[in-house]
């Protein structure tokens, strides 16, 4: 992919997750300037090359603002399939301020084989009721991997069942006594989650469809030891009109020919 010296341009990476770091990776290698945005909802976050800015933008007016300001010619929207505030921002601000917006997500788990084994939902309230009816006994062991934010939703249902929470950094919320909170993050390793799986003795795996391999692994352990899986399905798209991709090179590619 050669530049020929005539690609000068400032990429807004909304990132967070592996894909826009391996993006901003390859744009810097590339000569291109990039700017890589983070939430910053976890405290540690990994950091991509490139210049990197953390915390929100101000709603999409604020976006606006920042996409001229920074004489942004380019947005690459790889922020985590279940970030819909972020991305409904993203698609807004691009089409009020003409610059050309791309949807970098990794593929989902619905079209793998095996997925008719798991129990999809469409919210994490659902996935709450559909982890309760699977352990009609409260001492029955639930895993939750749905992310710290998410854990709320799933008190009113599940404050009296056996829950290990698994998150990278703590919740804001207190988290009842029958609750055992986990913290870590990946990568992980089938071999890993099958003892964990093993070890706390869980009986039902909660989960949403982050998609890609990097927390697959889960997947495969429960299934292979038979333990029922809940994957809560991910929110539409806000702009259809978005053009997208599944892979870092079609992203990359992308910057390269929008900047023609």
């Amino acid at each position: 992919m050669p530049l020929n010296g005539r690609v000068r341009t400032t990429v807004l990476i909304l990132g967070g997750t592996g894909e826009a770091r391996e993006l901003a990776a390859r744009l810097v290698e590339l000569g291109i300037q990039v700017v890589s945005s983070l939430a910053g909802r976890v405290q540690r976050p990994r950091l991509p090359v490139g210049d990197v800015r953390v915390g929100g933008f101000g709603g999409v007016d604020g976006l606006v603002t920042y996409l001229a300001e920074s004489a942004v010619t380019a947005v690459v929207d790889a922020t985590h399939p279940f970030a819909a505030g972020i991305s409904a921002n993203a698609a807004a601000a691009c089409r009020a301020a003409g610059v050309p917006l791309l949807r970098l997500a990794r593929p989902g788990w619905s079209e793998e084989a095996g997925a008719d084994r798991w129990h999809w939902v469409n919210s994490h309230t659902e996935a709450a009721s559909a982890a309760a009816s699977l352990t009609a006994d409260l001492d029955r062991r639930i895993l939750l991997t749905t992310g710290r934010q998410a854990l709320e939703s799933f008190l009113p249902t599940l404050a009296g069942h056996t829950v290990t929470a698994r998150v990278v950094d703590p919740p804001e919320i207190t988290l009842p006594a029958t609750w055992t909170l986990l913290l870590d993050r990946g990568p992980y390793t089938v071999a890993g989650e099958r003892s964990l799986l093993t070890e706390t003795g869980v009986e039902v795996l909660v989960t949403k469809d982050s998609g890609g391999g990097y927390t697959r692994p889960k997947l495969d352990a429960a299934d292979a030891l038979g333990i029922p899986v809940v994957i809560v399905r991910r929110p539409s798209y806000p702009d259809a009109a978005t053009q997208r991709t599944e892979s870092v090179d079609g992203a990359a590619y992308w910057v390269i020919a929008s900047q023609a």
